[in-house]
């Protein structure tokens, strides 16, 4: 748990400098003052409340035992098997098929999915899946992931923000090419803080799912077959919240351009490898 709260800390050190970076860049001291400030405001606040973000980027509607009982119950199982307190439990209406989980600690955590994942995969594979999420709920990584993508957007934003709109503390314009250089570039330098911890969490979960479903197989086949299905239809939650991307058990996002360079899951051919080879 400790190396965990200390990726946290140094994830929110590196977000609010990059706030520093980017107020300076744009708007001298004063710039950079006001945006260390905010930046400290928003890890508050997305320590608090990014979960509710993320999910409302995704439209996600809770569900329970009665409206979708085979999925609940999988969850509850798998939850069991952990020794992981119930999280909420949400669907998302969308075809590509993918799951995340988000909240601060276990006693507030969520699992998502997509109706494609439960329309895609059999049970065998969908229990895969969520030991998967549930396995970034108990080891505390989940807010990590979902600070960093609440604070990537942010800092996206703030950016393009200040170059179109920010000024110096003297009254003067910030210098277009530095301005275009920080637009273009802070949001690079967030999703590199993102990709340093993102990776290893990946297999780190994947096999800590395959111990708690106790079929490794099972969530290699699920992986398997949400690669080739995700690849050919997109998710506009992901493509407009692109930081949310780190999020989801696969890379929901379009293939190709500059965003395969920055990718923050490993290979899935890697992934399934390693479960084959646990099984």
């Amino acid at each position: 748990m400790f190396g965990n709260w200390l990726k946290t800390t140094i994830l929110m050190a590196g977000i609010v400098a990059l706030f520093g970076v980017v107020g300076a860049a744009l708007g001298g001291a004063n710039g950079m003052l006001l945006a260390l400030v905010l930046g400290g405001v928003m890890n508050l606040f997305a320590y608090w409340f990014s979960d509710k973000m993320v999910l409302s980027m995704y439209n996600a509607q809770e569900v329970d035992a009665a409206s979708a009982p085979q999925f609940y119950q999988v969850v509850r199982e798998l939850a069991e098997r952990a020794g992981l307190p119930m999280p909420r439990v949400y669907l998302i209406d969308e075809a590509q098929p993918n799951a995340f989980a988000t909240g601060r600690n276990p006693e507030h955590a969520a699992v998502a999915a997509t109706t494609g994942i439960l329309q895609l995969l059999s049970t065998r594979e969908l229990r895969g899946v969520m030991a998967h999420e549930l396995t970034h709920v108990k080891h505390r990584d989940i807010l990590i992931s979902t600070i960093a993508a609440t604070l990537a957007g942010a800092i996206s934003s703030i950016a393009q923000f200040g170059f179109l709109f920010g000024g110096r503390g003297d009254g003067a314009r910030p210098n277009p090419v530095v301005g275009l250089m920080v637009m273009l570039l802070a949001p690079i330098a967030a999703m590199l803080i993102q990709m340093a911890i993102s990776r290893a969490r990946e297999f780190e979960a994947d096999r800590g799912g395959a111990e708690i479903c106790g079929d490794p197989n099972a969530l290699a086949d699920a992986l398997a077959k949400m690669e080739r299905y995700a690849q050919g239809v997109p998710l506009a939650a992901a493509e407009a919240h692109p930081a949310t991307a780190q999020m989801m058990i696969v890379n929901p996002l379009s293939s190709g351009g500059i965003r395969s360079l920055f990718s923050t899951h490993p290979a899935t051919e890697e992934r399934i490898a390693r479960l084959r080879a646990m099984a």
